[in-house]
């Protein structure tokens, strides 16, 4: 490895510690209170916490590598928890507090933990049995609860006995992030301190405007490599304060509290805004709707160098505000991740003063490999390199003369590899003599003349046609979810002679179409079965795609279904991608039977 890559501060221990020591006195998490309102706790408090639970955990024997679960949504806790872990130089392996016991069980033995600390009283009844069943796990401690196993116990603990934190290596392993599962079992990638702070410099490059007067409001999980990296260590690292989510159901309500000024996000966020914009003007009467398309088409003449009338610009302005105001009226960008966004949305928010800037990247490297960002932007791509990441596309799956091959990465984002798994290891890593170590990111892309990347598909993904033709579903799908009347989708046909396609209904949508139809059923599961809104839903969905894809790529047939993919039951991960062997585990026999 290439030691020059791993620039000081080198280990994310050093990173707490300085922006603890220079931001003290500034706001760092807060947290909504049961009034509604949102409650601060400063830098300097953070680092107090950290140090007592650092030597707490120090007293009942965690040491060097040994590993430390948690399983809670992200709050100041989850912070503290990590942050004391790496002070000892031990191993982080957090979990999602939504998922299977069933994967709590699988990481908990497969990572060795030694320490599991726990949300509530409810998870510890769930997982207090591990004791007996997996050999490595000591110890049990329960967040929110006042029980002898606390946290705030082991917290106390540590004040009786204060001891100096550890300095990482940058080669020392910071953490185990477990991937979700979409092609199979998880997979528990080894992360070093070198990797993470890598990719906390590459955004500060990136982002040099990112400082302590910023804030962020914490949508996505820590647990996964985007919002760890991304949100909690490059916050902790700008000294920006971050305020957390309550549920997503209250997003509307609680940014304008928060106010943040840069978000870290995915795509599906801004869908759905840009969907409920667009239909609450519709809503709204032909009056305003018409003011709404005005501003639209005003942003788009001055975007192509046009001029305009005064009124027109300050109606835009107007209605734009109001716009800004559902994120809190102050944010500026957002970063997003995990798919690519839709050009027309971003050109979207762009021309109402919030840029979004897609990247790209995989748990395996960090997780960016590749970013746009103010200096380097192009709509529809996934930016350039971030720095010492070097993208090489191999087309020696597809052929020479094909403009898109597999995207291999080189750098000091690069994993150290699958815990307990060496040979999937040896199956990902590549060397270069001259880059060193890459790694097989599995994904499709091009590399235009200037340096942006482009996704066009991922390899694990993409199936054949019974003709030969290749399908990449996740773009299709992306488009259909595009469509109003469309929540989710799923394209399917591997080996077959065309492709179909598992459809769930927008459900506050569809009245629009069923009111005019005369159909006067409301539930969901009678709905799919009405034959009218069975071809709506299949002339919606072929009119989006038209124009855009291929005929083969096109679904002959359909699917409507009332259920829709979500994380509780097991159809999406935790950043709202498919698990696809799980929607075809419940709905593949009816696929099949289309074609019958």
């Amino acid at each position: 490895m290439k030691e020059e890559w791993y620039r000081k501060p080198n280990n994310l221990v050093d990173i707490f510690e300085k922006a603890t020591k220079e931001f003290s006195d500034k706001k760092c998490f807060g947290t909504k209170n049961a009034d509604g309102e949102y409650e601060w706790i400063s830098y300097g408090e953070l680092a107090s916490r950290v140090d007592n639970l650092r030597a707490g955990l120090a007293q009942i024997g965690i040491k060097k590598d040994d590993a430390v679960g948690l399983i809670i949504n992200n709050c100041v806790e989850w912070a503290v928890i990590a942050f004391a872990t790496y002070g000892l130089n031990a191993r982080l392996v957090p979990m999602y507090e939504k998922e299977l016991e069933k994967v709590w069980k699988y990481i908990v033995k497969d990572g060795n933990v030694k320490v599991l600390f726990v949300v509530n009283d409810e998870v510890y009844k769930i997982v207090k049995g591990y004791k007996d069943e997996i050999n490595t796990l000591q110890e049990i401690y329960i967040i929110r609860s006042n029980a002898e196993n606390s946290m705030k116990s082991l917290e106390e603990l540590g004040t009786k006995n204060p001891i100096k934190s550890v300095k990482p290596h940058w080669s020392d392993i910071a953490g185990l992030i477990y991937t979700s599962g979409t092609t199979g079992d998880p997979k528990g990638v080894l992360l070093s301190h070198g990797n993470f702070t890598s990719n906390v410099h590459a955004a500060d490059v990136n982002f040099p405007d990112v400082t302590y007067k910023d804030r962020s409001f914490s949508i996505l999980p820590w647990a996964h490599s985007f919002g760890q990296t991304c949100e909690l260590y490059h916050n902790i690292s700008s000294g920006e304060s971050c305020g957390f989510m309550d549920t997503t159901d209250t997003l509307t309500i609680d940014m304008p509290k928060v106010q943040p000024t840069v978000l870290i996000a995915v795509p599906r966020i801004f869908n759905k805004v840009y969907q409920g914009i667009h239909l609450k003007m519709k809503q709204e009467g032909p009056k305003k709707e018409a003011l709404f398309q005005g501003a639209l088409k005003t942003a788009a003449t001055l975007r192509e160098g046009g001029k305009v009338g005064a009124k027109d610009k300050l109606v835009m302005k107007v209605v734009f505000k109001k716009i800004r105001a559902l994120f809190g009226g102050k944010l500026r960008y957002a970063v997003t991740g995990s798919a690519v966004m839709n050009p027309d949305i971003a050109q979207f928010f762009i021309d109402i003063g919030i840029a979004t800037y897609d990247g790209y990247g995989l748990t395996e490297t960090s997780p960016v490999i590749t970013a746009n960002c103010p200096a380097a932007y192009k709509l529809g791509s996934v930016g350039k390199p971030i720095e010492n990441v070097t993208v090489v596309i191999d087309k020696s799956l597809v052929g020479e003369d094909s403009e898109d091959g597999e995207i291999l990465c080189f750098g000091p984002n690069v994993m150290q590899g699958y815990h307990n798994k060496p040979e999937q290891s040896k199956e990902v890593f590549i060397e270069d003599p001259k880059l060193g170590r890459g790694i097989r990111t599995g994904d499709r892309g091009k590399l235009d003349e200037e340096g942006f990347l482009f996704i066009t598909g991922r390899f694990k993904e993409e199936f054949k046609l019974e003709n030969g033709k290749y399908v990449h579903p996740a773009s299709i799908e992306e488009e259909l979810k595009l469509n109003q009347y469309i929540a989710n989708a799923m394209i399917y046909g591997d080996g077959k002679v065309h492709t179909v396609c598992l459809i769930v209904p927008n459900f506050q949508i569809l009245p629009m179409f069923t009111k005019q139809a005369g159909i006067t059923e409301t539930n969901p599961n009678e709905l799919v079965k009405n034959p009218k809104v069975q071809q709506f839903l299949s002339d919606q969905a072929t009119n989006q795609l038209k124009g855009t894809f291929g005929g083969y790529e096109i679904p002959k047939k359909f699917l409507i279904i009332a259920e829709d993919f979500t994380i509780d039951n097991g159809m999406l991960t935790q950043t709202m991608k498919l698990k696809r062997r799980n929607v075809l585990q419940n709905y593949g026999n009816q696929l099949n039977a289309l074609y019958n």
